[in-house]
């Protein structure tokens, strides 16, 4: 068929019903796809070119790395490299204080997993190490079961004279994170295994975008107390976050007054160089590295000027130099973590396919979604035998990464030698660093979430549906802690949807004059009614749990129930298109009605039976609907039965007439 220049079209057929397609398209009768006991005996053969295919899917870097180009791809990956191991390095350590772990613990996890990720990840783009929303969700476990009050040693806790032991209880923390991280990293394996990377699809984007706008909210809340330099209580469970702001209030008083300037000060450098950043990133060969010079000057500043001694400021600690030899994870703590770990597994997964995705549709390649689960689980199930806490993509980073010229997961290699190196040799030197400069990095790297926010002025002229997803995630993610609050979230998208298709809207439809296209008469002005046709739509697909109201809608619209059409109220002009745009005297005059299903994806056994037995009821058919009775498009059906009529009622021209206008298109 041509397509005039002039954007115009016409089509010269037949009236066709459903079997007339299956003939003129030649349906076929059986499936294309080899019976399944054959496709099971193919994936059961070994060959040496299905074990090749099949280790270059498990093992993708050995797909490209033979093929890397180091002309082409070498400096953008050492430059991108090297751009994110300068933000792992203050990222780490801040994010390991949301995970209630000690920074050093933030460096491992900044190097560890980036290499296992290296071998089995299909991004090439992405950032894999710690992130804000991941940290405070492994801090929220780690705190959970390791409380301060397990670990108290001396003196009494109701005079105040309660001493906490903190090596015992930052040594078994760590054992928590890492059981946690294992397990986690285990059941994304299995997930990918299974092929379960469709399940993120259940989390819809207002759902997203409103959970961890709530996390960054609790992340706040959570660093405030080393801005303003106190100590609070650590709530657990429903209405922590509200318990932990009151209680917040209560020791503002308290304020370290020298630990609060130094996050002022260190809050108003790191707005005022990352908006440069952005402002001048086109014309700068790379970002300004702010974050780790305002870390490295706070800890010559606090080391000379004695913050710790002189001023009480809280400072980071002894770091550790060198690395830890692996230690098996804990596996008595397993099923103790294991509730807790499956809300970790969706939102990593979540964060990490989503900035995947968009960063694959922008460089024109794809992504495995399952690949992606089985590399983000070797990479935590690696990283908890080295004392790491569960990672995903940072967003931040990943930006950084793409932008500086990243081509290949290869800088992630580079700025793992950057992590590397400050672990052997310059993490000892931060001992000094007030924590306060750290908490400072986690709000600036916030930004983007609280911009979130403006998601709720969008929503509400566009959708206000999506809008109520969004703020019931949040509530019930502040109100209920991120566990309680994902699942509550989860639920009650869910039930959106089983509300929209349990209360559709139902609509009749009229005839654009000119165009074989109906739409509903009530949104369009120039839609005709067809004398004597009747034409009705559902928003929403028919099944058994609407069937019964699908029904009732048609015979209001209708009024086609033998036994209630002569009790259909008279209307008046005015009200007319307030009935469904059919007025009541017309209704009485409707020989034909005709079902739009277009929006019906699937009919089950109770909806076929429920309309059935009403069509055979109200006179409509006096057997089962036959195959020519459904057609391919409104229009078809619409023709066949002016046809019909009109050859019923060869006396009445007008129905002629009407046949002649609406065929014209």
């Amino acid at each position: 068929m041509g397509v005039p220049s002039s954007g115009e079209f016409c089509v010269q057929r037949k009236v066709l019903a459903d079997s007339a397609l299956d003939e003129l398209g030649r349906r076929r009768t059986h499936s294309t796809k080899p019976p399944l006991a054959q496709r099971v005996k193919d994936s059961l053969r070994c060959s040496v070119p299905g074990l090749k295919r099949a280790v270059l899917k498990w093992v993708p870097v050995l797909s490209w790395l033979p093929q890397y180009s180091i002309r082409e791809n070498a400096v953008g990956d050492i430059v991108s490299g090297l751009s994110v191991g300068i933000m792992h390095l203050p990222q780490g350590m801040a994010y390991a204080l949301l995970a209630s772990l000690t920074p050093v613990f933030g460096l491992y996890t900044s190097l560890f997993p980036v290499m296992i990720y290296f071998i089995f990840g299909t991004s090439r783009h992405i950032s894999i190490g710690t992130f804000a929303v991941v940290s405070i969700m492994v801090g929220s476990v780690t705190e959970k079961f390791g409380p301060d009050s397990n670990f108290v040693v001396g003196g009494n806790g109701t005079n105040g004279t309660a001493v906490v032991d903190i090596d015992a209880r930052d040594a078994y923390r760590v054992q928590i994170s890492c059981a946690l991280t294992a397990v986690v990293g285990v059941l994304q394996i299995l997930f990918g295994l299974v092929r379960f990377g469709f399940v993120v699809t259940y989390l819809s984007e207002p759902l997203v975008r409103g959970y961890t706008t709530a996390v960054a909210v609790q992340v706040l809340l959570s660093q405030l107390k080393y801005v303003v330099g106190v100590h609070t209580t650590r709530f657990t469970g429903p209405l922590s976050q509200v318990y932990t702001l009151i209680d917040l209030c209560s020791l503002l008083p308290k304020t370290n007054i020298a630990t609060l300037v130094i996050s002022i000060v260190a809050l108003f450098v790191l707005i005022l160089v990352k908006e440069l950043n952005t402002y001048y990133r086109k014309k700068l060969p790379m970002s300004i590295p702010i974050e780790l010079i305002v870390l490295i000057v706070a800890t010559i500043i606090s080391y000379f000027a004695k913050f710790r001694t002189h001023y009480g400021v809280d400072v980071v600690g002894a770091i550790p130099s060198g690395l830890k030899a692996p230690r098996v994870p804990d596996g008595n703590l397993f099923i103790l973590v294991f509730p807790d770990a499956f809300a970790i597994v969706i939102v990593a997964y979540a964060i990490s396919i989503s900035i995947s995705k968009t960063m694959a549709l922008k460089h024109g390649y794809k992504v495995d979604s399952n690949q992606e689960l089985v590399a983000l689980g070797l990479s935590n199930v690696f990283g908890a035998f080295f004392q790491c806490y569960v990672v995903t993509a940072s967003l931040s980073r990943s930006l950084v990464q793409e932008s500086a010229g990243g081509k290949t997961q290869v800088a992630g290699v580079v700025s793992s030698i950057i992590v590397l190196i400050t672990i052997l040799k310059i993490g000892s030197l931060f001992a000094e660093l007030p924590k306060a400069i750290l908490a400072t990095i986690v709000f600036v790297n916030l930004k983007g979430m609280f911009k979130q926010f403006n998601d709720i002025p969008l929503l509400w002229k566009s959708n206000k549906m999506d809008l109520m997803i969004w703020s019931v995630t949040w509530v019930a993610t502040i109100l209920l802690n991120l566990d309680i609050g994902l699942a509550v979230a989860v639920v009650f998208s869910m039930l959106t949807v089983i509300f929209r298709i349990q209360l559709p809207r139902y609509s009749i439809l009229g005839h654009v004059p000119g165009t074989e296209l109906y739409v509903d008469m009530d949104a369009y002005e120039e839609a005709k009614l067809i004398p004597g046709v009747t034409i009705f739509r559902s928003s929403a697909t028919i099944c058994y749990t609407n069937a019964e109201m699908y029904l009732e809608a048609l015979q209001e619209k209708v009024c086609m129930d033998p036994e209630v059409s002569d009790a259909c109220p008279a209307d008046d002009d005015n009200s007319a298109r307030e009935n469904g745009g059919v007025k009541t005297e017309e209704r009485h005059r409707t020989h034909s009605v005709i079902l739009d299903l277009s929006t019906t994806s699937f009919v089950d056994t109770v909806t076929a039976k429920t309309l059935n037995n009403q069509l055979k009821r109200a006179g409509i058919f006096s057997e089962s609907i036959l195959l020519n009775n459904l057609f391919v498009t409104v229009h078809d059906a619409v023709l066949h039965t002016l046809e019909r009529q009109a050859q019923k009622n060869v006396s009445q021209a007008g129905n002629g007439t009407v046949l002649e206008n609406v065929a014209q298109c």
